[in-house]
């Protein structure tokens, strides 16, 4: 064949660095976004904050009293480890530390029973165990977890006051650093001493290998003393059981330490019958032991969960204004950029010259970067707005008042395309008379209703969860029997359907709901 050239029109989108950096600004969260100005204000010179501002630009008042509150007690730490007696420095040389001639003198106990450690969270979140959790679930959990700190940093200041050897502190510290966030040991104690053995060069040295395992399980033993009860179990049987072992001695305790320790994957299925059984007591002793033991907290380390982690800043707040809405940015996330003068005349000087080509480039950087950074908001603001305006009744009435809603319908509307929407609904927040809410909550699939309507699916599960708070105890609702009453409320829903979004709601089926 003989070459030849042709002429051929096309059309493609060309996403030019400019493009590109607005897509990936829209897409970040908040924090992303701190830290990706963080970054582009040491890298780029003629990037900086306004000078009437704090230094951080994002820094809310929460996040203030978070730091602040992290550096109170690391400050009380250090005085606390200064004026001990412990005397033993629990930093990189751990390893180093636990290896000595001297052994504590607890007695040691085991509490490996076999139990596996089960999901069992409906010791206390089932709407029947509410009651025996006491005054604690006034608080809130916000206040309750930024007041208490860390599980480590609470375990290290009990550790302080403790007259132990450095030997002794140390392995106490490495079982502390081996704490999962719920509480428990996350590894067994063999794996643990195996792996400080191999950091101390001792993998051929049984006898010194023996001492170390020795010296954690003693340690293990003072880790089960602290607060909370519980810390340090190696599974949930034994996690109750630390927590039992506090309360006044009386048989049902120690039906209760039994069935911890034996039965209790029965208590979780509520088969009374058959504990009844096994056990040999009355149904009365069983109800007895099974009230102690749903007082437990079967996640211990839950109080303590990070604050600044589980705080939620939102990117938009809706508040009532007369008769409507106002849709407002939040300042507190909005950063304070601008170009500095001094740097730009500078530039605007040294055009042409070839000995400084950058200068040109950089600041044409920065001011992409705050163009694309004014947009991202922008848009936010556009996509929450005609939100607003499409779930107005959710605002007056809440979630069982939601209407249908898919992100195309936002996106005809403003002009912009489906994946832009998807972008800026992920992990962008919404403050609203009725809570903080990610804004891909507002949008919802629709189910077929008898009138011919649609109705949400956030409007079916909120009725859901109306139906099962105000459900009898003692006769909890089927599936079946949920989407019969949804059924005469002109929805119909199927009852695998229900089940799927029982189960998104957390809501354990009847079987387990039922109170015994």
């Amino acid at each position: 064949m003989k070459p030849s050239l042709q002429v051929r029109l096309s059309q493609h989108l060309a996403l030019t660095p400019q493009l590109q950096q607005s897509i990936r600004l829209l897409q970040l969260s908040t924090l992303e976004l701190h830290q990706e100005v963080g970054q582009m204000l040491e890298q780029n010179p003629f990037l900086e904050t306004d000078e009437e501002l704090p230094a951080n630009p994002f820094e809310t008042p929460l996040e203030r009293q978070a730091v602040d509150r992290v550096a109170d007690r690391t400050a009380d730490a250090e005085t606390s480890s200064d004026a001990g007696e412990s005397g033993g420095d629990s930093g990189g040389d751990t390893a180093a530390e636990i290896r000595g001639d001297e052994f504590g003198t607890t007695e040691r106990e085991d509490w490996e029973n076999g139990t596996e450690r089960d999901d069992f969270d409906g010791i206390r979140e089932t709407p029947s165990s509410s009651a025996a959790t006491g005054e604690g679930d006034e608080l809130d959990p916000h206040e309750r977890r930024s007041s208490s700190g860390s599980l480590e940093d609470h375990l290290r200041l009990q550790v302080m006051g403790m007259r132990l050897s450095a030997p002794d502190q140390a392995a106490l510290m490495v079982l502390i650093e081996s704490l999962d966030g719920d509480g428990y040991l996350a590894d067994p104690l063999e794996e643990i001493a195996e792996r400080l053995a191999e950091m101390m060069g001792l993998q051929d040295d049984e006898e010194a290998r023996a001492d170390l395992a020795d010296r954690l399980r003693c340690a293990l033993k003072w880790l089960q003393s602290l607060e909370p009860a519980g810390v340090g179990a190696r599974n949930l049987g034994e996690c109750l059981s630390l927590q039992l072992l506090q309360t006044p001695k009386c048989a049902a305790r120690q039906l209760a330490l039994r069935i911890c320790d034996q039965y209790l994957e029965l208590l979780a299925r509520r088969d009374m019958k058959r504990l009844t059984a096994l056990t040999g007591c009355d149904e009365n002793l069983v109800r007895q032991a099974q009230a102690l033991i749903r007082q437990c907290e079967p996640k211990p380390g839950r109080p303590f969960g990070n604050a600044e982690a589980t705080v939620v800043v939102p990117d938009v707040i809706v508040r009532k204004s007369g008769r409507g809405l106002a849709v407002v940015l939040n300042p507190d996330v909005m950063p304070k950029l601008r170009i500095n003068d001094l740097y730009a005349a500078a530039a605007r000087g040294q055009r042409g010259n070839a000995a400084n080509p950058g200068l040109s480039s950089r600041l044409q950087e920065a001011r992409w970067f705050v163009k694309n950074i004014q947009q991202r908001f922008d848009t936010i603001l556009r996509v929450s707005k005609a939100i607003v305006e499409r779930q107005k009744a959710f605002f007056t009435h809440g979630a069982i008042a939601m209407k249908p809603l898919v992100l195309r319908e936002i996106a005809d509307e403003l002009g912009l395309h489906e994946s832009t929407i998807s972008r800026v609904t992920t992990a962008k927040y919404m403050a609203t008379p009725q809570g903080t809410f990610e804004l891909k909550y507002f949008f919802g699939s629709s189910l077929n209703t008898e009138a011919g309507g649609n109705a949400s699916s956030t409007a079916v599960r909120a009725l859901i969860q109306q139906f099962v708070t105000a459900e009898d105890p003692k006769k909890p609702l089927s599936d079946s029997q949920l989407s019969d009453m949804l059924e005469e409320q002109g929805i119909q829903v199927a009852r695998r359907t229900v089940a799927k979004y029982r189960e998104s709601l957390k809501i354990a089926p009847a079987s387990l709901r039922k109170a015994i």
